[in-house]
């Protein structure tokens, strides 16, 4: 039974991966150096998607401090590195969605804002990274989600039209980089949405678990 996109790109934390805990870990840790309080894990929950540039910068804004983030980040990647694989885990429904896309031949790539380098890793790590043709990280290119140019830079590399093509994520980010990049778009309500109307956004669908998105 053939699907109807034979290339299906999916966001990774908030999508694929529950990373929450280990991402706002990091992220208290690199707060605690320079002696500013922890947050909680909701609230960091909320500055996920942009990339961990843009992570830090509104936690240090939060915090009211003005400190030189080109002096933060080296640090809180080292945290960000040493926390990766402390908790991660995947959520329910996605080895099933995967097997069963796989099956149908569909091809499966990963457009995540998360740096190149540590996704590998996470991706090993929970037994998965076997299912992707191709990962593309938020530094991969000179431009990351919420621009089309990732969507539509993998879209070009299995010569599928950028509307042929299903984009799964679970953000406001995710949303705009398929609007952009004129591509359908399915999102999860589990995620971290950050301010998107699950109930109104324009989206193929919007499911519970990824196991639906196989009956597409």
């Amino acid at each position: 039974m053939s699907y109807p996109y034979p290339l299906v790109i999916f966001d990774l934390d908030g999508t694929l991966v529950d990373s929450a805990p280990d991402i706002a870990e990091a992220l208290n840790r690199t707060l605690e150096d320079w002696q500013l309080p922890r947050v909680p894990e909701a609230t960091v929950l909320t500055w996920i998607g942009d990339g961990v540039r843009r992570l830090v910068e509104q936690a240090f804004n939060a915090a009211g401090s003005d400190i030189d983030l080109a002096r933060v980040m080296p640090g809180f990647m080292r945290h960000y590195e040493a926390c990766l694989l402390r908790s991660p885990r995947l959520y329910d429904g996605v080895v099933p969605a995967l097997e069963a896309l796989r099956a149908r031949n569909v091809a499966l790539a990963i457009c995540t804002n998360k740096p190149a380098a540590m996704v590998a890793p996470l991706l090993a790590h929970l037994g998965v990274q076997d299912y992707f043709k191709t990962v593309l990280g938020g530094d991969s290119l000179p431009e990351r989600k919420p621009s089309g140019v990732p969507l539509r830079h993998i879209a070009d590399a299995f010569n599928v039209a950028p509307g042929a093509a299903l984009m799964v994520g679970d953000s406001i980010t995710d949303y705009r980089a398929a609007v952009d990049a004129g591509m359908p778009v399915a999102l999860v309500r589990y995620g971290y949405p950050r301010g998107l109307d699950l109930e109104t956004v324009d989206a193929v669908t919007v499911v519970d678990d990824l196991r639906a998105l196989p009956g597409l």
